[in-house]
């Protein structure tokens, strides 16, 4: 995993990641986006203009958080 997007998406989904992202790895699911890890290329070009602060590092998402790294692999089959 590279970036996780958490539960501030949801509310928002607002896709201006999506428009920055370089090489497209962000897809929408049915209530948040998502990042493919296998296509994240670690930039964070994402992360800055977040309205809603949703995206971290994996390494970095808050504990109360947590669960959305599980969802994004799920989301992956990972």
């Amino acid at each position: 995993m590279a970036y996780v997007i958490t539960s501030p998406c949801g509310a928002e989904k607002a896709a201006e990641c999506v428009e920055v992202c370089p090489v497209e790895c962000i897809e929408p699911g049915d209530d948040q986006f998502y990042i493919n890890p296998d296509i994240c290329i670690d930039c964070g070009a994402c992360v800055s203009v977040c309205p809603v602060d949703a995206i971290y590092h994996e390494d970095e998402v808050p504990d109360d958080e947590i669960e959305y790294v599980d969802l994004a692999r799920k989301f992956f089959g990972i």
